[in-house]
């Protein structure tokens, strides 16, 4: 995915929780906010994540030919 989608994620789940927050009326809206908001976090660290493995693959990638560039040479 691209990283766009995760910061959009993020930011629906502060916006979420700034509405429950304010405008909620039962009994734990307070806590149920407070969680919410923890979302924003895990979403932005999972976007990192998958970032830095598409990183990672793509040097893994570029090494595997390097060296198939490398072996062809000395044959």
């Amino acid at each position: 995915m691209k990283p766009i989608v995760y910061f959009i994620g993020a930011g629906i789940s502060i916006l979420l929780s700034i509405y429950i927050f304010i405008f909620g009326t039962w009994a734990n809206h307070e806590i149920m906010a407070v969680f919410i908001s923890t979302w924003a976090p895990t979403i932005i660290g999972i976007g990192i994540f998958n970032t830095l493995l598409g990183i990672l693959d793509e040097m893994c990638c570029a090494h595997k030919r390097i060296e198939d560039r490398q072996t062809k040479q000395e044959n």
